[in-house]
């Protein structure tokens, strides 16, 4: 998979979600968005701060982590 540069997790931003470049938006918000049947490039009108790369890398982050597998360590 290539580095996901504009995805940052930080603490002290939107409690630790993964959002883009450290704003306040989330990848959960540009999922949702593209989910609900927003195109891209109105996402970019209402968000005129992203750019088109980084709701691809947010889309790319989302597909990643729910391919994701979680192994129990055991007790």
């Amino acid at each position: 998979m290539t580095p996901l540069t504009r995805i940052t997790l930080d603490p002290d931003v939107m409690g630790g979600k993964p959002c883009i470049r450290g704003m306040r938006i989330t990848v959960g918000t540009i999922v949702g968005l593209i989910a609900s049947g927003r195109a891209i490039p109105e996402i970019l009108a209402a968000y005129p701060y992203l750019e088109a790369e980084d709701v691809r890398e947010a889309l790319a982050y989302a597909a990643w982590r729910v391919e994701e597998t979680e192994v129990p360590l055991g007790k």
